[in-house]
């Protein structure tokens, strides 16, 4: 192993809030380099001797991930709370332990409901490219389908009228 890799210790205690001893808490982004709301971002495992990297986000009552998509695929745990999930075209409602996998160029983006919190796991590559955001040809495509438009307005969706 090489002095560069530094050692992460064997155990990072969790607390009943979803915090792990020596992992930082961080903005999910810089506040100007997309649009998202409340969402916080802790990085659980990075090392250059894993081939991915798992994460942490934490979604505040009513807050959003930002709508993108890459060429890397994330594979996605809701630990706690719901909320909904657009993956490509469909609206899923989510809820701790169901399990999303974002294939390659899907858009994507994560809400919480008003009233709780929505955490999650991803797990994505090590090395990825940088997230694309929508073009407004890209929106209006999404926009298409009045679902996905009443789910990027914020709607809450608990007519049930999501698909997925």
């Amino acid at each position: 192993m090489s002095d560069a890799v530094r050692q992460p210790p064997p155990l990072r205690e969790s607390t009943d809030d979803l915090r792990w001893a020596g992992v930082d808490l961080r903005l999910y982004k810089e506040e100007d380099a997309a649009p998202f709301r409340a969402v916080s971002r802790q990085i659980l495992f990075s090392d250059p001797r894993l081939m991915g990297e798992l994460r942490y986000f934490e979604v505040a009552p009513g807050g959003y991930s930002t709508l993108e998509r890459h060429e890397h695929m994330h594979a996605v745990m809701i630990l706690a709370g719901a909320g909904r999930a657009l993956v490509g075209a469909e609206i899923h409602a989510v809820k701790a332990h169901d399990l999303i996998t974002i294939a390659p160029w899907a858009w994507h983006q994560f809400r919480a409901t008003l009233n709780e919190k929505l955490g999650f796991l991803c797990m994505v590559d090590a090395s990825r490219d940088r997230p694309q955001l929508p073009t407004p040809d890209d929106m209006a495509a999404l926009r298409a389908d009045p679902a996905v438009a009443r789910f990027l307005d914020g709607a809450s969706g608990a007519d049930g009228g999501e698909r997925g």
